[in-house]
């Protein structure tokens, strides 16, 4: 499978990312094992998770998924087939939380561990901090690289200016810099990305890896009525979406399926694998029907019209 660059950080990815936050939330360790199995079974390398998967679950403290995909990882004796990319920033206690230089220093030893490796490939700031530095947070991380436990950083829920203020940072003080982008995007969920951001990490050359690639499962097809909410456990954060434009994004998915005799979540991958400046999207699943569906997008190539009809029918 061709896989492409990611950026700046020396790493070249296939075109779909998994997404680890169903890790210990949506499917348990077996379920986990399985999918992973079968993933990179089919060729794929790269998963995302973050420290704070997934405090959101009643008895869960954090690091569910971090600690899943490190017992997967070695029991299978696969972490250098791995590209692993993780996050802090995100509070996991009511004091650990943010991008401060002590407290990305205790954070990165903790993922460590639950990920039962040395070093982590990508490393995200999951969130802009306001109370921490450029310089700070950077330098930090320019420690954790020059110690190997780090390949590169990148940023995640930043704004433009907030992405360019770190890119001036580092290169004004000799720091790493941020080499991948991972912003919310998806053919319903446009205006953070298209744009500003969008041009600044074409323009700087940064590895974008799209998260919420499905809108929250919504782009599947399977949520067109309140009813229809109550399926999954995720269903509640979709209810937005069921309005004349989402309906209009479903009718042109279910179109554009037809035509290649795929399905609406394949056709939105692949919407997003042909974006001009998207290295990858993330997606998740929850069992092996559904990982079967997500890996034929990478295979699937949209015509021009297609991609026409998809832009048309998403427009605000």
């Amino acid at each position: 499978m061709p896989k492409r660059p990611l950026g700046g950080t020396g790493l070249a990815i296939s075109p779909l990312v998994f997404g680890g936050n169903v890790f210990g939330w949506t499917i348990d360790k077996q379920t986990s094992f399985d999918i992973l199995d079968r993933f990179t079974g089919a060729g794929f390398e790269t998963v995302d998770t973050a420290d704070v998967y997934s405090t959101w679950k009643p008895g869960n403290v954090g690091g569910e998924s971090e600690t899943i995909l490190g017992e997967w990882m070695h029991a299978r004796g696969c972490r250098d087939r791995i590209t692993l990319i993780t996050k802090v920033g995100m509070p996991m206690t009511p004091d650990g939380k943010g991008l401060s230089a002590a407290w990305i220093e205790r954070a990165v030893e903790d993922s460590l561990r639950r990920l039962q490796t040395d070093r982590i490939d990508v490393y995200l700031s999951h969130k802009y901090d306001p109370d921490a530095s450029n310089e700070e947070t950077l330098g930090a991380y320019q420690k954790l690289i020059a110690a190997g436990k780090v390949r590169a950083i990148g940023a995640s829920n930043f704004d433009a200016g907030q992405l360019r203020a770190a890119l001036d940072a580092a290169g004004a003080k000799g720091l790493p810099r941020y080499e991948v982008l991972q912003p919310e995007y998806n053919l319903y969920d446009r205006k953070s990305y298209d744009g500003a951001l969008r041009d600044l990490a074409m323009a700087e050359g940064l590895g974008v890896i799209t998260y919420f690639s499905l809108a929250k499962g919504f782009l599947s097809g399977k949520y067109r009525s309140e009813a229809d909410l109550r399926q999954s456990p995720r269903g509640g954060g979709v209810k937005g979406y069921l309005n004349e434009r989402g309906f209009r994004i479903l009718r042109a998915l279910d179109d554009v399926a037809a035509r290649h005799g795929a399905k609406p979540a394949e056709v939105a991958l692949a919407w997003l694998m042909a974006r001009p400046g998207v290295t990858a999207p993330i997606a998740s699943a929850t069992s092996l029907n559904q990982l079967g569906s997500l890996l034929r997008a990478a295979s699937l190539t949209l015509a021009a019209e297609d991609m026409a009809a998809l832009e048309d029918a998403s427009r605000n």
